[in-house]
C-alpha cells in the first residue's frame, strides 16, 4: 500500500511539474541564437564584406610622408667619397602611387571576394540546417518518451482500478488469491514501468536542454513535433548543390585573374617636398618629381600553362563529385519517402490492432465484475495491449524522424 501511495505522489509531482509546455519551434530558435558555430560563420560572412572594401582602398591612390637624413664626415681626408654622399643631405617629401587597374580586373577581384562570401552563407544555411536536423531528432525522441511515459501511466491507472475490485472478488472467493498475486505482480511491473519511462524521459529532455544550450533542468511537457513533409527544393535551388555552383564559378573567375596577372601594369607616382645636400642656397631646394612604370610580362618558363592544367583538373574533380552526389541524394529522397509510405501502413495496422486488443480488454473487465474472466486471460490481453501501444509509438516515432530526414534534404 504504501509502495502505490508513493507512485501516486510521485505522478502528482510529475504532473506539476509538466504544466507548462514548450513546442519544437521554440527549441529551435534557442539553438540557432546560442550556436556559436552559426555566430562564427555570420561573422566570418561580414569580414569578408570588409575585405572587399579594403580591397577597393588598395587601388585608390596612396599618399605617404617620408623623411631621411644622411651625414657621411671626411675627417682628416678620410671618409665616404663626397661625390656618392653629398656628405650631408635631408628630405621630407609626400609621395603619392596608383596602380592603374582595368575596370574587369577589379571586377574580378571583388567577384573572388563575393564568391567566399558566397561559400559562407551557404556554410551557414548547411550549419543552421544541421543544427534544426539535430534538435529535431532529440525533439523527437524526448517526445517518443514522453508518450511511453503517459501511457505507462494510463495503463497503471487502469490496473488500479481494476485491483480494487479484484481484491474484493478474492475475499469473497470468486478468485484465487493466487490470481490476485499474478495481478498485482503486474501492476507493480507497470509501476515500475512508470518510473523507468520517466527517467528516460527526464535523460532525453535534459539532452535536448543540453543541445539547444538552455541551462535548465526542469522537466517540461513537450508539444506535438507536428512535422509535415516540406515540399522538394529544386535542385538549382538546393542548398546542397550550391557549393558546387560557387566551386564552378571560382575556377571561372580564377581562370580570369590568371589571364588578367599576364597582361601589362602601368603606375604613376608622384612627389613633392624638400630635398637638399645642404649646398646654398638651400632655400630653392623644395620641388617635386612625377613618372611612370610600366611592366610587360615576356616568359615565365610555362607557369601559366601548368595553373591552366591544375585549374582543369579542379573542374574534372568538381564534376565528379557533384554527379555522385547527385546520385547519392535522389536515392537518398526515394529511399526516405519508400520507408515513411511502409510506415504509413503499418501504423494502419497496429491501429487496428490496438482496436481489438481495447476491445478485448473492456470486455474482460466488464467480465472481471462478475468473476467470469480468468486472471491470466486479463494479464494476457493486457500485456498485448502494451506490445501493440509500444509498438503504435515507436513505429510513430520513426515515421516522424524519417520525415525529418526528408525534410533536412529538401531544403
Amino acid at each position: 500500500m504504501k509502495y502505490i501511495i508513493g507512485i501516486i505522489l510521485c505522478t502528482l509531482t510529475y504532473s506539476v511539474s509538466l504544466a507548462q509546455t514548450y513546442s519544437l519551434p521554440h527549441y529551435l530558435e534557442i539553438a540557432k541564437t546560442t550556436s556559436p558555430l552559426l555566430k562564427d560563420l555570420k561573422n566570418q560572412s561580414a569580414l569578408s564584406q570588409l575585405d572587399s572594401l579594403r580591397l577597393r582602398a588598395t587601388f585608390k591612390p596612396q599618399v605617404n610622408g617620408t623623411s631621411a637624413a644622411l651625414f657621411a664626415p671626411v675627417i682628416g681626408g678620410y671618409g665616404y667619397s663626397g661625390a656618392i654622399t653629398n656628405v650631408q643631405t635631408f628630405n621630407a617629401l609626400i609621395g603619392v602611387n596608383k596602380t592603374l587597374i582595368g575596370k574587369q580586373y577589379l571586377n574580378s577581384q571583388f567577384a573572388a571576394i563575393s564568391l567566399v562570401r558566397d561559400s559562407l552563407t551557404n556554410s551557414v544555411q548547411l550549419s543552421e540546417q544541421d543544427l534544426k536536423r539535430a534538435i529535431t531528432a532529440q525533439y523527437i525522441t524526448a517526445y517518443g518518451s514522453l508518450q511511453q511515459l503517459k501511457f505507462s501511466r494510463e495503463v497503471v491507472e487502469l490496473l488500479s482500478t481494476e485491483e480494487g475490485l479484484l481484491k474484493k472478488l478474492t475475499r469473497n472467493n470468486v478468485y484465487k488469491q493466487a490470481d490476485y498475486l499474478a495481478f498485482l505482480v503486474t501492476l507493480k511491473q507497470q509501476q515500475l514501468q512508470v518510473l523507468q519511462a520517466r527517467l528516460q524521459y527526464k535523460n532525453d529532455y535534459t539532452t535536448l536542454n543540453y543541445m539547444a544550450g538552455i541551462a535548465d533542468t526542469a522537466m517540461i511537457e513537450l508539444n506535438d513535433p507536428d512535422l509535415q513533409i516540406t515540399i522538394p527544393a529544386d535542385i538549382k535551388s538546393s542548398i546542397f548543390f550550391t557549393k558546387y555552383k560557387i566551386d564552378s564559378l571560382r575556377l571561372i573567375n580564377n581562370r580570369k585573374l590568371l589571364d588578367y596577372s599576364y597582361q601589362p601594369k602601368a603606375n604613376i607616382f608622384a612627389d613633392g617636398g624638400y630635398n637638399t645636400d645642404f649646398i646654398p642656397p638651400v632655400y630653392k631646394n623644395f620641388g617635386t618629381s612625377f613618372g611612370f612604370g610600366v611592366t610587360i610580362p615576356i616568359f615565365d618558363g610555362g607557369q601559366r600553362k601548368i595553373v591552366y592544367r591544375k585549374l582543369t583538373l579542379e573542374e574534372d574533380t568538381r564534376q565528379y563529385y557533384k554527379s555522385f552526389f547527385n546520385v547519392q541524394y535522389r536515392q537518398q529522397i526515394a529511399q526516405l519517402n519508400q520507408q515513411i509510405g511502409e510506415n504509413d501502413n503499418l501504423l494502419q495496422q497496429v491501429k487496428e490492432q490496438i482496436k481489438y486488443t481495447e476491445s478485448l480488454i473492456k470486455v474482460d473487465t466488464q467480465l472481471l465484475q462478475t468473476g467470469d474472466v480468468k486472471i491470466a486471460d486479463l494479464i494476457l490481453a493486457v500485456n498485448n495491449y502494451l506490445t501493440v501501444k509500444n509498438m503504435f509509438t515507436q513505429t510513430t516515432i520513426s515515421k516522424l524522424q524519417l520525415i525529418n530526414q526528408l525534410n533536412y534534404w529538401n531544403k
